[in-house]
């Protein structure tokens, strides 16, 4: 799971690096907009998906030393810590969730969103009839598709209700994350088979090892968080102020 996740962290991070690079630099000033409306939406993703999954593995690697992962003398309670703050300051993750959703995707009916899911459906179509990467590109697709149908159905539902955006933030950007993470690491498996040659086999290796249990064991967490969106806002609004006493 800490590999997973970092090294597709690292992917992304890298990604967003170029994207600022094309905005900047780039002749085009097509290239340099689309670059640009990449970074605005995945900036969102990139702070809060990344510093929960890092608070995850750090939290795991103290579970790794036991009782002495809590002792400062090993260091590991200062990483957790570390790691936490990261979820709270530069705007914290709930901040960042609302962002995403409210401005960066309902606010332009999903300019930018497409602009993004565009890319994964053409990697998605080139790979159509790759035997290597089906095990990858099917779930891939399919929650390419999801994502699509859940946006709409918020957007429709924040029409009449708004608090259906904020109840649904958090979770949705956890399920942009994995599809974000999941294309990255399709991705990552492509250019692995591709550069198997003999003398490199255990690093390539080791990402396809690593995508397979990217897509077995992490990604099924999107099951719950599409769940979660379609109960709405009424079960998180359901009580009043002085209910909450207890």
């Amino acid at each position: 799971t800490q590999k997973a996740y970092t090294e597709a962290g690292r992917a992304l991070a890298t990604f967003l690096a170029l994207q600022l690079d094309i905005e900047e630099k780039h002749p085009d000033a097509d290239a340099r907009a689309e670059a640009g409306d990449l970074v605005a939406l995945l900036t969102p993703v990139a702070k809060a998906f990344m510093t929960d999954n890092g608070y995850t593995a750090a939290n795991m690697g103290m579970q790794v030393f036991g009782g002495h992962g809590f002792i400062r003398e090993w260091g590991m309670e200062q990483l957790v810590r570390d790691c936490r703050i990261s979820q709270i300051y530069e705007g914290t993750n709930g901040i960042q969730a609302i962002d995403l959703l409210g401005r960066k995707v309902l606010l332009d009916q999903g300019q930018k969103l497409r602009k993004f899911t565009k890319q994964i459906h053409k990697f998605c179509q080139a790979n159509e009839g790759n035997a290597q990467l089906a095990e990858f590109v099917a779930p891939l697709a399919k929650l390419l598709k999801d994502v699509g149908d859940i946006t709409m159905g918020i957007g429709m539902a924040a029409m009449k209700d708004r608090d259906e955006a904020g109840a649904a933030a958090t979770d949705y950007l956890r399920l942009v994350g994995h599809l974000t993470y999941a294309w990255l690491w399709a991705r990552m498996a492509e250019v692995a088979y591709a550069k198997q040659d003999g003398a490199s086999d255990d690093f390539y290796k080791a990402k396809i090892a690593t995508a397979r249990f990217y897509f077995a064991k992490l990604l099924p967490e999107v099951e719950s968080l599409k769940a979660s969106i379609k109960g709405g806002a009424k079960p998180l609004m359901a009580l009043d102020d002085e209910q909450f006493a207890f």
